[in-house]
């Protein structure tokens, strides 16, 4: 081949070898485009290690959230299962109750019946004894042998029948032991029912909040009622028995009378003499008789009751011809500490045209047998009228006195001043058949 033709293969080779080579430039920038790499991949190796760490992170989170809701559930479970077993003891107790009102009825229609034969054999005894005094009272007719015999045979007659009303009223005297104790352990079992009442709504509204139910729940009222009125603005409209718990107080059992203007609650209820008033001090102070019939609340019950705030008295009286009288007064009933005074202010709305109790009164001690404390010096008037009364003489009024005797019985009454009365107007008095006292806070409609 010649020279010159090798040299301009020669030169092809080079110029096509040279453009095979990157230049400068090209090789500047592909070393950009690695650092970029580096970078982005640098960044992506962070970001994957953060991401590593909060899923970490997150996992933990949960471990701790599920050991919680573990402890959850089973604190809910716990408050179910104490709330099943509160409903079924409650179920238990509201059986008992119940089985305790019954025997009670029972044994209220087993004393009713044997003071209607008390009654009975009372007025055949009567009309025997009225026989015996017209036969004492007739001339002899025969001779004063035969005299001898009938008057002894009289005797004996009087021997039998007195023995006969001593065993009658000891039996209604231990008839009578056995439903007072009915009573308080009826009372003692309403106390247990509504403590568990408002322990069971405790536990429900516990385990409410914690499930967060955001839903209203209308339940009762929690508590007991203050008295007769507090239940009335709660709701109730019937007038019957009901527990209730002044402030600072034990629960105890009242009458309420409901009215269209609110709740009274009753602390004196005469109507037929089934119970005597004729007691001594710690009776007059916790209270005796029956809810259903006659009784008295008990000066400590009244206390707390009337120690609430300013109260009003209500006393309601009929006699022998079935007039009544109404009067009302403003109420406050000091502590045994200071011989739960009395103090009382008659309104002027009140109506009554005599005074059925005199503002001379107010602030009279408690007085019965065994504690005299009325006014008058030489003469205990409790134990001279019969019953507790807030005496300041012996001539003013009593409404715990005896009740009257029947008509045809009021011969044989020798102490007639003992009975319950009310002064109407200077020396006279009337003979009383029924009394009803009741107190309302002064706050009520009239």
């Amino acid at each position: 081949m010649k020279m010159p033709q090798l040299l301009i293969l020669l030169l092809t080779i080079l110029v096509h070898a040279g453009d095979t080579f990157p230049t400068d430039r090209e090789r500047r920038d592909k070393h950009a485009s690695w650092d970029d790499v580096n970078v982005v991949a640098h960044g992506l190796l962070q970001l994957g290690q953060g991401l590593k760490e909060h899923v970490d992170k997150t996992k933990a989170q949960m471990r701790d959230v599920n050991g919680k809701l573990k402890v959850f559930n089973s604190t809910v479970a716990e408050l179910e299962r104490k709330q099943q077993e509160e409903g079924e003891a409650l179920k238990a107790q509201n059986k008992e109750v119940d089985e305790r009102y019954r025997l009670l009825a029972e044994l209220a229609e087993e004393v009713k019946l044997k003071v209607g034969e008390v009654e009975r054999q009372t007025e055949d005894i009567t009309s025997r004894m009225d026989r015996l005094e017209e036969v004492l009272t007739e001339p002899a007719l025969d001779s004063n042998d035969s005299e001898h015999e009938r008057l002894s045979f009289m005797q004996r007659l009087m021997v039998s029948q007195n023995r006969r009303i001593d065993q009658l009223v000891e039996k209604i005297q231990q008839q009578q032991d056995k439903l007072e104790k009915q009573s308080l352990h009826l009372q003692a079992l309403q106390s247990k029912v509504a403590h568990k009442r408002m322990k069971s709504h405790r536990r429900r509204d516990e385990a409410t909040a914690l499930r967060g139910e955001a839903e209203h729940v209308q339940t009762e009222p929690a508590g007991l009622p203050r008295d007769c009125h507090d239940l009335f603005g709660r709701g109730q409209r019937a007038s019957g028995v009901y527990t209730v718990q002044p402030e600072n107080s034990k629960p105890f059992n009242v009458l309420c009378q409901m009215t269209s203007d609110g709740g009274w609650t009753v602390i004196q209820k005469r109507q037929d003499g089934s119970q005597s008033f004729d007691q001594l001090w710690e009776d007059y102070r916790k209270g005796f008789g029956s809810l259903d019939g006659e009784f008295w609340l008990g000066l400590d019950n009244i206390h707390s009751l009337s120690r609430q705030g300013q109260y009003v008295l209500q006393v309601e009286l009929s006699d022998e011809a079935g007039q009544q009288q109404i009067a009302r007064y403003k109420f406050q009933l000091e502590g045994e500490d200071k011989m739960f005074a009395l103090h009382l202010q008659q309104e002027a709305s009140s109506g009554a045209q005599e005074k059925i109790l005199t503002t001379e009164a107010s602030g009279l001690p408690f007085s019965t047998a065994d504690r005299d404390n009325d006014l008058t010096a030489d003469v205990n008037c409790a134990e001279l009228l019969s019953g507790g009364w807030w005496f300041s003489g012996c001539g003013e009024s009593n409404l715990n006195g005896r009740y009257p005797a029947q008509p045809g019985q009021r011969r044989r009454q020798k102490f007639g001043r003992q009975t319950m009365f009310w002064t109407i107007t200077p020396g006279q008095s009337g003979s009383l058949r029924t009394t009803f006292l009741k107190i309302a806070p002064a706050s009520i409609k009239l």
